[in-house]
């Protein structure tokens, strides 16, 4: 598909839970600026051939990556900042003036941007979930000096190969294990996304002052969070990271710094 405009899009599969469209779209119009963001859905299977048809089309400015496509991408792209080796996935794709794609990852400092200000330094985080999200987080909780992590996910070995790839202390425990106590509890899966299976996990382990961060965003008011809020645990949803990575990806798409001014009407929107 081509269009008269330059427009950018977020892709996965399923891809109808995004919010990513609304986020940007607030942004355009706020700048005045003349470009569409849509979402598309992309299999599996359809992902080579959709980015080299975005690839020979003029107006395409880029996409976001999303569930499954994160690690995929790493193949079909290129990858001069070396995300691979310090991430192993791909949320962003840019198109360059001379028509080369090359991807990065925003992932990590919108992950990290909403608890920045606490000191991780020596902390134990536990980490549920082992896909593309989740080696964004790694990478981020070791710029900020955790000190160990342990994985909570359905394959032990690709847990354990991405605590050895990040070189972090830590280690691997199944869905149905206790969890251990921590200093933060991360949900990095799917689970308890909107048509997906619900996380059911006991909080009871965590100390009084954790913090439970749950990246899932649709709903935004996840089991897991109403879980922790019972137990009066500090929390943060979806949208924090949802909004700071998009921030990053805007610039690089359209070439403008986003109205952070205006996030709390943002919000409002994405709350809606």
């Amino acid at each position: 598909m081509t269009t008269d405009i330059p427009y950018a899009e977020v892709i996965g599969d399923p891809i109808t839970q995004s919010k990513s469209p609304l986020i940007h779209k607030f942004w355009l119009e706020r700048l005045d600026i003349k470009a569409d963001y849509r979402a598309c859905h992309v299999t599996p299977d359809e992902l080579p051939g959709y980015v080299e048809q975005r690839r020979a089309d003029p107006a395409w400015r880029g996409c976001n990556v999303t569930i499954p496509h994160k690690i995929a991408m790493l193949d079909l792209v290129d990858d001069p900042g070396g995300v691979r080796e310090k991430i192993g996935a791909m949320n962003t794709i840019v198109k360059q003036s001379d028509g080369s794609l090359i991807g990065t990852n925003t992932d990590a400092a919108g992950f990290l941007a909403p608890i920045a200000d606490t000191d991780w330094s020596g902390k134990h985080a536990i980490l549920i979930g082992a896909g593309g999200a989740a080696r964004a987080v790694i990478f981020a909780l070791k710029q900020a000096g955790i000190g160990e992590i342990t994985i909570v996910a359905r394959s032990g070995l690709k847990a354990s190969g991405m605590l050895m790839q990040a070189s972090v202390k830590g280690s691997v425990l199944p869905m149905d294990a206790r969890l251990p106590t921590a200093d933060l509890l991360i949900n990095a899966s799917p689970l308890g996304m909107t048509g997906k299976p619900p996380l059911e996990v006991d909080l009871d382990p965590l100390p009084a002052d954790a913090l439970v961060y749950d990246l899932v965003y649709a709903p935004l008011k996840t089991g897991l969070l109403r879980a922790a809020k019972k137990r009066d645990l500090a929390v943060v949803d979806g949208l924090d990271m949802l909004i700071g990575q998009a921030a990053l990806a805007f610039e690089l798409f359209f070439g403008a710094t986003p109205p952070m001014e205006d996030d709390a009407q943002l919000r409002k929107l994405l709350n809606a």
